[in-house]
């Protein structure tokens, strides 16, 4: 199973048992809550009855008094009222008082004048000076139709003469109650989706950040040229610095050894002739053989200095992971110095050099790398043009990206060394002196051209080769 996903399930799981157990706690809670709230108001609507009651009771008179009227136009009244956008059309309190056994006196219903309720709580108990409330169902057999009875003493001095009893249905509280359940139904299950929707995020996030790093370990270790995935702080950062941390170290030290191994290589004929070379020159010949041995010398010692550096500009390279910079480089003042470098060998050759880049074309790129690649290039193509032949420079814009073209006159290059050009240490006798090159120029400038995020590529075409380079184009 995907790590991502892991995330997921494991987030999704806290989540859900997070939301159930919150919400059915809370679900547990709205009941009772709203009928402590009622059961609050209840007892301050009773303690106020009772004071205004009191008189009446004490003198006994209260059947005879305004107070069942009062309460008869009571039952009648049509609040017409929205209680949090819930109407509300009729009263639903029933008030009755007893005297000091327990007797109804008075009932806004109408129904138990002069019965006997000192068995109930809310009189029992208020008549022994408790706090006297019960909750009763109107119908047994239905746990809806419970009625909340709060009772308030009546009092003349410390003697209790009476008490009067609010009442009020719980299913007058219903509506209410549902609205307040199906609202923290419904955040709550709002509050899980989005919930679920970080959990989501955050382990696409996690698992991108990972695919990332591995993508670039691969990458790595298949020797190809990658971005270091980038972070900011945290353990992903240090993840990925040390993940870069043990590539630099692997590397240089493969590098390290490779290197040594090829220059050790590749020394051993050239400085194997300069030592027979020397040898021989220690006893007695003549004078032009001995001019000939002191410039095979020479040669060798040159042949080893542009080898030892080519090697150091193509290791330059290819210990890079991208580009140092990124500026506009235009294309024909670079093919322009590239030229008066060679000035003296094209105008010994008599080459004929064609320009076709608009001086308005620049590229996108490393001026140092670029120059360097141009300048193996044309190196390349003046040991293979004969004299009196023809060099041409031209570019075609391709969308955002040009192509650079590289044309010397010159034979055509045998097909089966084409795919090899660029490999290291591969090279073609020249023809002027049949001897090779060090085999890194070509190697130097497809490196120069990943790096770049384009491509090499030659090709035979009529009456000469052709080397196409693909940079990133901007336009001024």
């Amino acid at each position: 199973m995907r790590l991502g996903l892991r995330i997921f399930l494991v987030y999704a799981l806290f989540i859900g048992l997070t939301g159930y157990f919150v919400l059915n706690t809370v679900m547990k809670e709205v009941r009772p809550g709203v009928r402590q709230s009622t059961e609050e108001t209840l007892v301050d609507t009773a303690n106020l009855l009772a004071e205004v009651l009191q008189a009446d009771v004490k003198a006994g008179i209260l059947s005879q008094s305004r107070f069942p009227q009062v309460l008869t136009a009571y039952g009648l009244r049509r609040p017409d009222a929205k209680i949090w956008g819930m109407p509300k059309n009729q009263v639903n309190n029933r008030v009755y008082v007893t005297d000091a056994h327990g007797i109804v006196l008075l009932d806004s219903s109408g129904e138990a004048v002069g019965q006997d309720y000192s068995r109930w709580n809310d009189v029992f108990l208020t008549l022994r000076g408790e706090y006297g409330a019960r909750s009763t169902r109107s119908d047994p057999q239905d746990p809806n139709s419970s009625v909340m009875h709060v009772g308030a003493p009546i009092r003349d001095g410390d003697r209790i003469i009476g008490v009067v009893t609010v009442a009020k249905p719980n299913s007058s509280l219903q509506p209410y109650v549902d609205r307040t359940e199906r609202r923290l139904l419904y955040y709550g299950a709002g509050l899980i989706v989005l919930g679920l929707m970080f959990a989501a995020l955050l382990s696409w996030w996690v698992s991108s950040a990972l695919r990332r790093l591995t993508e670039y370990a691969q990458a790595v270790s298949e020797g190809r040229r990658v971005e270091l995935p980038r972070y900011r702080g945290g353990e992903l950062a240090q993840l990925s610095a040390a993940v870069e941390h043990m590539r630099t170290q692997l590397e240089g030290k493969d590098y390290v050894e490779r290197y040594v191994h090829t220059l050790t290589h590749e020394l051993k004929s050239p400085l194997a002739a300069i030592r027979g070379a020397a040898e021989l020159l220690q006893g007695d010949m003549p004078a032009d053989q001995r001019q000939r041995f002191v410039s095979n010398i020479d040669n060798e010692s040159a042949r080893v200095q542009q080898l030892i550096e080519r090697l150091l500009n193509l290791a330059m390279v290819e210990q890079r992971q991208g580009l140092e910079e990124h500026v506009l480089v235009p294309l024909a003042g670079l093919i322009e110095d590239t030229l008066a470098a060679q000035t003296a060998r094209i105008e010994r050759k008599g080459l004929i050099v064609e320009r076709l880049i608009t001086a308005q074309l620049v590229v996108t790129g490393e001026r140092f790398l670029l120059r360097q690649a141009f300048s193996n290039l044309l190196d390349n193509a003046l040991d293979f043009t004969p004299d009196g032949g023809t060099l041409r420079f031209s570019a075609e814009r391709e969308g955002e990206h040009v192509n650079v073209l590289f044309f010397n006159s010159a034979d055509p290059i045998p097909e089966y060394a084409l795919p090899r050009l660029s490999e290291r240490f591969y090279s073609l006798p020249r023809p002027d002196s049949g001897r090779k090159s060090t085999g890194l120029g070509l190697n130097f400038v497809e490196e120069v051209m990943q790096l770049h995020g384009g491509e090499m590529q030659i090709r035979n075409v009529v009456g000469g080769v052709m080397v196409g380079l693909q940079l990133r184009v901007s336009l001024r």
